[in-house]
């Protein structure tokens, strides 16, 4: 029980968004907007969605505003003049506002390889991390967990799954994982053929039958490269070898995921699609708050079914794994190729099952180093980005 000294100690979190005007960022502001007495916004960064970033920033004023798509810079400026909020431009705002005095924790919810050098500022800072950025430890999880462990720093995850896996672990943090199984909606494709997936449009592949995501994560859960990305996440997130992760395809997404134990018990999390509560864990752990989320009916669902994923249709889970085994930089290879193949996919300069093809041939044709510094990562990156767009051109 909490005396009143012990409440009044208590002070608000000072929160930093990086990303706020994607899904996960807006979901993020309303979890904060619910809370006021527990969150102070003090910082929400964009990419290139200025007008948004304005409307955010007028709503909810932060002390601090990033667009990072400079060309936007004077627009925002211009727009927030007659408020007491500070505008930043570029890059590198990025990775000076993580580390201020009044930051808590960051919300990396941007999208991609940009998510890895602001939360390498933000861990050095000894800020608390949300995680929402998978590609961070896709790309750099060997140097990321051990800067984390070095620094003190907590990295809680965002992404549904992940976030499910934490939430069983509570409690049994010294009983040891036998295995842990993420789980996958399979897309707008699951069941179809190789033969049938020839011809898909980007509209057809960014209709999610059960979450709203951008456009770059939708085309992943299409191709089960997200589920691939998360894989490697979990590896690193829970110190788990790749034998120790698998996936299973649950189309309802009522189950997020589950975890087995040496005794062969297992736990499982489970509630409605929703990312509002995953946010609001990972930015409240250890404590539950009260939601006026919707609640779970089973009756709504008398039938929660699970089956293998088609390694051989939807092959970039198969790489992911390849990736792991490879280790130093082979994961980081295939996210920069995967980047460059999901854009020229949506750009309709490929088609669907190009993705997998060229993700492959890019992660096996740059060299893989296996003590990989941050160097090595911004080097790989950017060789896998070129092999991958030389590839789409070839093709």
């Amino acid at each position: 029980m909490n005396t009143g000294a012990q409440q009044e100690e208590k002070k608000t979190k000072g929160i930093a968004i990086l990303g706020c005007t994607g899904s996960i960022g807006t979901q993020a502001l309303e979890v904060i907007e619910a809370y006021p007495d527990l969150f102070d916004l003090e910082v929400i960064t964009a990419n290139n969605n200025a007008d948004l970033l304005i409307e955010q920033a007028i709503k909810f004023q932060p002390n601090t505003v990033v667009i990072v798509n400079k060309d936007h810079l004077m627009k925002v400026k211009d727009a927030l003049q007659e408020h007491d909020i500070h505008v930043y431009g570029g890059k590198e705002s990025l990775c000076q506002v993580v580390e201020f005095s009044d930051v808590d924790i960051i919300l990396t919810a941007l999208v991609g390889y940009a998510g890895l050098k602001p939360t390498m500022h933000a861990i050095e800072a000894k800020k608390t991390i949300a995680l929402a950025n998978k590609e961070t430890l896709v790309v750099a999880g060997e140097m990321i967990t051990k800067m984390a462990r070095e620094n003190g720093v907590n990295i809680y995850p965002v992404d549904s799954e992940h976030s499910a896996i934490f939430q069983c672990l509570v409690g049994e943090f010294h009983n040891k994982i036998e295995k842990i199984y993420l789980t996958a909606s399979g897309g707008p494709f699951r069941g179809w053929t190789t033969e049938e997936l020839k011809t898909v449009k980007p509209e057809q592949a960014l209709k999610h039958p059960n979450w709203e995501m951008g456009a770059k994560i939708t085309i992943d859960s299409a191709t089960l490269m997200n589920k691939g990305l998360e894989v490697i996440e979990a590896k690193w997130l829970f110190a788990l070898k790749p034998d120790q992760i698998d996936v299973i395809v649950h189309p309802q997404s009522i189950v997020h995921s589950l975890v087995q134990f040496e005794d062969g018990s297992m736990k499982a999390q489970m509630g409605l699609p929703d990312m509002k509560l995953p946010i609001q864990y990972a930015l409240t752990y250890p404590e539950r708050l009260k939601t006026d989320f919707p609640r779970f009916n089973f009756m709504d669902y008398p039938n929660l079914t699970f089956e293998q994923p088609n390694r051989e249709v939807f092959r970039n889970l198969d790489l992911a794994y390849k990736a792991m085994e490879m280790e130093g930089t082979a994961a980081c290879a295939l996210n920069a190729a995967n980047e460059i193949t999901v854009q020229a996919f949506l750009d309709k300069k490929i088609g669907f099952l190009d993705i997998a093809i060229i993700n492959e041939k890019t992660m096996m044709g740059v060299n893989n180093i296996l003590k990989p510094k941050y160097e090595d990562y911004v080097s790989i990156d950017a060789a896998a980005r070129e092999l991958a767009m030389e590839l789409i051109v070839d093709k």
